[in-house]
Order: C-alpha cells, then structure tokens, then sequence
C-alpha cells in the first residue's frame, strides 16, 4: 500500500531516529502520525511535541532529539560531537544564510602550513584577483561532455531503443488511418551525474586552498548538480556562494563565509557531520564524491575510516585527491587515509589546478 505523500516525511523521521540508535516501534510511529493529526497541527512545535510523547523520547537524549528535528523539518545547522579531550568541542555545519550571523575570530596567533592540528581557529581569508588559468578555461569549455554521466528514470525518443514507444507510435497510425508502418522506440535519457566535492581548508591545505576553491567554482559552472563544503574544523556548505558566475566575487563571499581557513583538521568529525544531516547525505546517493585532502587526521582515526565506508556505500564512487600525490611513488603514511583505501575508488594527484582539471576530464572518458 502506498503511504500518502503528506505521511511520508512523519514516517522517514522515526527511521532516522532509529538509525541514530533511538528505540521506536511501528506502533510508536502510527501513534505519532495520529498524534500530530490530532494536533492539526498548528505550528512545527506540535511535531515536536507530538514526537516527544509518542515515540517516547529519554530525557537525556532529548537535545540530540531536537538537532535531528531541526535538521530534518527545518534544515537548520547540527554539530556533530567530535572526538577530542574537550567534550564540549564539536564540528558544526554552517551553510549561507539570507541573514548574517557574526563570527569571532580568534585573536591568538596561529602558525599554519605543513603540519595538521586539531585546534580550531577561527579566521576569514581574502583572495587576489588573478588572471583566468588556461587549464581552467580549458575545464570550462569541455567538462560539461565530459562529466561521467548515467542513465535517468526520463525517456526520449530513439531509433535503436529499448523499449516501445506505444503512445507515439498509436498517435502515427491515427494519422494514417490506422496503419502501423512502425513501432517507435525510447531509450532512458542521460543526464550528468550529481557531484559532491569536499575541499580541506586546514592549515597543512594553506598553499592549495585558493586554487581548489577556483577549481571548485569551474565545476560548479558546468555541472548540471554539484554540492561543494569546505572542511577543517566545521563543516561549510559553500554552494550558493560558488554560483556567483564571477570567480572573484565568488571566492570573496566564500572567503567570507568559511571561518575555519588554515585552522585545525578533523576530517572524519567532519564527514561524520556531513553524514548527520539528511539532505547533505541525500546529494552523495549515487553520486561522484571527491575528497580534496592531504589526509593528515588529527581527530580518531577510526571516525574517518567509519565515515569514508559509510559514504562508499550510497556513492557512486569516491576518489581521494592528495596534493602529496603528485609523487608517483606516494603511499599514505597516515593511520586514518591508509585504513580507509579499502574504500576509496582511487587516491590520485591534487597538486595543482590542472591535476584537478584532468582528473575529471580523464574521468569521464573512462566512464
């Protein structure tokens, strides 16, 4: 029986509950849709309410129960708990906003570059202008075909289809009296695959930031679907800022928007906050992760690894690109990035704008 389409979202919310580790029952979830029924309801809070009575919500897991409702009814920012000796330390998601949010910026000197740190250090970055790089003119003008693409639920006419096309092909014998010349045929249409880029702006990432973060705003100029976030120590989503079509701009407003530039990493806290909210897990279902990193981890290994396995199991692939990869002899040193190679697709050069241009491109021809 298919459930209405007004029930659906009440019913996904006890599955996230569940995988998040909370007990809920079917009987639970029935009663909390007849709840929020008899509520009317009236505002979001009847169905917080409602989920607090009737799914029987422990009242010392009743914070992480309202960030998972925030983050699935109202898309608001959810902090994922970080591994560090500080509990109180956590990884936030931030993403643009139509009203501003002011952020403090650490007074303390940071030195930055070279080697990884877990401390988080808030700081906005500001970027040059800078002449248009021929590899990325180049990424521009041919990434569009070349961007590994995959079959859509979508059909067009085709001669060597694989299905008939019964609508079409009646239409034609109306037109001739009822003769069937021809039985016209459809074939899935194509249509780009959705992308996912995660771009490390720790300070070990200083000296690659600005040309990734150009790299990033190319892609998104073509792709049909991109989500792109910075990581350090937060997790931003920087996808509206990189839609400005001027590169510069662009980057100004991301500049302005990421406060963990060459700060402190943690990047399975990190990923591990991406995977916590809904929506930002949905855009990597069969999609094309890359993960543009050093892989110098600081936090749990252990997390990293978690994560990386559980976002290889909903992509379509994930690729690793290191700027230390540039040598061809490079095999990672680190505890986190060699466990999680079992999961990773590939790990590759991402040592320069034009190692990242020809990834993609080498990419799509392989596809």
């Amino acid at each position: 029986m298919t459930l209405p389409r007004a029930t659906q979202p009440f019913v996904e919310f006890p599955r996230i509950l569940r995988a998040h580790e909370f007990v809920v029952s079917p009987d639970q979830t029935i009663s909390f849709i007849e709840a929020i029924g008899l509520l009317g309801p009236r505002s979001i809070a009847d169905i917080r309410n409602a989920g607090l009575a009737m799914l029987a919500i422990p009242k010392e897991r009743q914070a992480e129960y309202d960030a998972l409702f925030r983050a699935y009814f109202m898309g608001q920012t959810v902090s994922a708990p970080a591994a560090s000796d500080d509990n109180e330390d956590e990884v936030e998601v931030h993403e643009e906003r139509e009203s501003v949010h002011e952020i403090d910026i650490s007074e303390q000197d940071q030195e930055i570059g070279g080697e990884a740190s877990a401390s988080e250090a808030l700081s906005h970055r500001t970027f040059a202008s800078v002449d248009d790089d021929q590899s990325l003119r180049h990424f521009v003008t041919t990434a569009a075909k070349a961007i590994p693409r995959r079959k859509s639920y979508r059909r067009t006419p085709s001669r060597q289809g694989s299905a008939f096309d019964l609508k079409r092909s009646l239409r034609q014998a109306v037109r001739r009296d009822g003769e069937v010349f021809e039985l016209l045929k459809t074939t899935r249409k194509p249509h780009q695959r959705a992308i996912t880029l995660l771009i490390d702006v720790s300070g070990s990432m200083e000296q690659q930031s600005e040309q990734t973060l150009r790299f990033a705003h190319a892609l998104k100029t073509v792709a049909e679907r991109a989500e792109i976030f910075t990581f350090g120590t937060r997790l931003t989503r920087v996808t509206k800022a990189l839609s400005e079509r001027n590169a510069d701009r662009a980057l100004a407003r991301v500049g302005a928007l990421v406060a963990d530039f060459d700060g402190g990493t943690r990047i399975g806290d990190s990923l591990n906050a991406l995977l916590s909210v809904p929506r930002f897990a949905g855009t990597m279902r069969g999609a094309l992760v890359i993960i543009i990193s050093d892989g110098l981890e600081r936090g749990d290994p252990d997390m990293m690894v978690d994560a990386v396995r559980r976002i290889s199991r909903i992509a379509w692939r994930v690729d690793w690109l290191s700027p230390l990869a540039a040598d061809e002899n490079y095999e990672p040193r680190t505890e986190a990035l060699s466990a999680a190679l079992p999961y990773l697709d590939s790990l590759s050069d991402g040592s320069s704008t034009n190692a990242l241009c020809s990834y993609v491109l080498n990419l799509g021809k392989a596809a």
